[in-house]
């Protein structure tokens, strides 16, 4: 019999999960589409490989199990799995047609809902991964300015002028990686030592987990109008979470440009990207930004809905007081349980769980969790991706569990063993790392 919700005996069976991973051997580079979904950030053996429904904030795995999620689809699913409003918006769209030989009315309407949402949206265009706009963004940066050089703090997607800063760079000319540059969150003095007059844009996520401090934010935007280079928010995780115009009006600072993509449309593929129309403009003639699936239907359709429920129901502070629990929860079993080297910290949207080397391998301490929480029925990840069906029954739930897993932690770490209670192995690191990595500094004249 399938898991269920409740602390089971037996790690869930994943048969089923194990015979679609065997046929994807040799088919699928790295076996997945999605790095974060991949086998590498799961523990091999324990973790489930595929999910086939979703409701709310639960899931179910290919073999029937079922977990609370908090990862929400990496992202995108901010009002929960099969929410009716926006299913029904898409069924009715689907009744008239996908994608059309001219432009469709939904690019209007929707264009003209995101104007009343976002600050800087004197001009909006549409695409269909967050990678699409932020290359966007800079493409059309370096065409207004004409400049060439990038500065950017974050991640950004697997385009060549972005992923040629990480260790995974591979096929990158060297002409196109000596363009692109990496500062520090929260450290304006990595921005001014590495900006100069070839500089083009300053793209950032205007927070991954690490809290803004000394209104760094603005001192950015500051830093930017002294260059003239373009200001460029990365918002596919801040974008309609922590606020519903973002952190543009979380934060009080209005970029040049800014992406969004993952929340927008409740797990439909849908990216824009917003801006002053003076810059925006060059999409006309200037730059060419064009795609065929740019106007599909049924993503505008669910935009559309998605973005008046977030509005209406006041979504990013739902996900803020649930998310406020869960981090607070997790702290205060911690401190009781006199673990020092483990803390959950973010905004309360979306929080991280990390680890102190001092106590051990983080990557294997986060491995144990992560098993001990599948065996409860949670999927976990390491983090805290809030959404809108996370009811307080799964919250406490999730703390219940907590209260159970981390004394399993703390016993292995005291006793040195923590890789003796993996019962498969552990999860990989990944490229994602957003500080001193690669940063390259402006030459001295």
């Amino acid at each position: 019999m399938p898991n269920k919700i409740y602390f089971n005996s037996d790690f869930p069976n994943i048969t089923e999960s194990n015979k679609l991973f065997k046929r994807s051997e040799g088919l699928i580079p790295a076996y997945t589409q999605t790095l974060a979904k991949g086998p590498t950030q799961w523990i091999k053996g324990i973790a489930p490989k595929y999910l086939i429904k979703g409701k709310d904030a639960h899931v179910w795995d290919a073999d029937g199990n079922e977990y609370i999620d908090y990862n929400m689809g990496i992202g995108p699913v901010v009002l929960g799995y099969c929410y009716d409003k926006i299913d029904n918006a898409i069924r009715n769209q689907l009744n008239n047609g996908i994608t059309f030989s001219l432009m469709h009315p939904l690019e209007v309407e929707l264009s003209e809902k995101i104007r009343s949402f976002i600050k800087n949206a004197e001009s909006v265009r549409f695409s269909k991964t967050g990678c699409d706009v932020t290359s966007a963004a800079v493409r059309v940066s370096r065409a207004f300015t004409k400049r060439d050089k990038i500065l950017c703090c974050g991640y950004h997607g697997w385009h060549d002028w972005y992923i040629s800063v990480t260790d995974r760079n591979a096929g990158i000319p060297a002409a196109v990686q000596n363009l692109t540059f990496t500062f520090n969150y929260n450290d304006i003095e990595s921005l001014i030592n590495s900006i100069d007059d070839d500089t083009a844009c300053v793209i950032l996520e205007p927070f991954v987990f690490d809290e803004e401090k000394n209104s760094f934010l603005k001192e950015i935007r500051n830093v930017c109008d002294k260059n003239g280079a373009l200001l460029v928010f990365d918002e596919m995780w801040t974008g309609f979470r922590i606020a519903p115009g973002g952190a543009q009006e979380y934060f009080g600072v209005t970029p040049d440009l800014a992406c969004y993509s993952k929340a927008i449309a409740n797990g439909m593929p849908l990216a824009v990207l917003t801006g002053r129309k003076d810059v925006m403009n060059l999409f006309d003639k200037e730059v060419f930004f064009f795609t065929t699936f740019g106007g599909e239907t049924l993503s505008l359709a669910a935009a559309m809905v998605t973005m008046d429920e977030i509005k209406e129901k006041n979504v990013p502070g739902y996900l803020s007081k649930q998310g406020k629990k869960l981090k607070d929860g997790f702290n205060k079993i911690a401190a009781d349980n006199a673990m020092d080297y483990v803390k959950c910290s973010g905004y309360n949207c979306r929080t991280i769980i990390t680890f102190d080397a001092k106590a051990g391998n983080p990557l294997e301490m986060k491995s144990l969790i992560q098993q001990e929480m599948i065996r409860r029925g949670i999927l976990w990840g390491g983090f805290h991706n809030m959404c809108f069906r996370h009811t307080d029954m799964d919250i406490d739930y999730t703390l219940k569990a907590y209260e159970d897993v981390l004394p399993v932690l703390k016993n292995a770490v005291d006793n040195n063993k923590i890789a003796s209670l993996l019962k498969g192995e552990p999860v990989e690191p990944v490229f994602r790392k957003t500080t001193n990595f690669n940063t390259k500094p402006k030459k001295n004249n």
